[in-house]
């Protein structure tokens, strides 16, 4: 309930790894993302701190990363921010990892163009335990329940 979540846009840094395990489809990219500033010394744009984040998409979005997105694309990504530090053999100072467990992932508009495409459903067979749906419609009286209602209409 507490988590980080976070939007971030950068460009795509490592060609996607895509991965078909036991619990679904997974796939994993890394995403650069540089901050830029106004240099009002030299006019010009320049670019600042880059941070790398490793970018997991799971289920469908990991099967639709897969086939959408290459090295280089520029890229908005929505998820959850987890910061993982661990020590590593014969080095000193802690390690540390920016993961972003993807919810959203879409192409940054603002620097070229996209073709949606919507990607099929996949076909999900029925289960041997599912029952089927029970009769919820009343049925229809009966030729004698018919006439005898019909007779209790016209007395009334």
């Amino acid at each position: 309930m507490n988590e980080t979540v976070v939007c971030v846009v950068g460009n795509v840094a490592t060609r996607p790894v895509y991965r078909e395990l036991p619990n679904g489809p997974s796939a994993r990219f890394r995403l650069a993302v540089t901050a830029r500033y106004w240099d009002r010394e030299k006019n010009v744009w320049t670019d600042g701190h880059t941070n790398f984040f490793t970018v997991w998409a799971n289920r469908q979005l990991a099967v639709n990363v897969a086939a959408s997105v290459e090295v280089g694309q520029p890229l908005m990504v929505q998820g959850r921010l987890k910061v993982r530090t661990e020590m590593r053999e014969g080095q000193q100072q802690a390690w540390a990892s920016a993961d972003i467990d993807a919810v959203t992932i879409g192409h940054d508009l603002t620097r070229g163009t996209a073709a949606f495409r919507r990607s099929a459903k996949p076909e999900t067979p029925p289960r041997a335990d599912t029952r089927p749906e029970p009769q919820w419609e009343t049925p229809p009286p009966s030729e004698p329940e018919a006439q005898q209602e019909a007779e209790a209409a016209l007395v009334t």
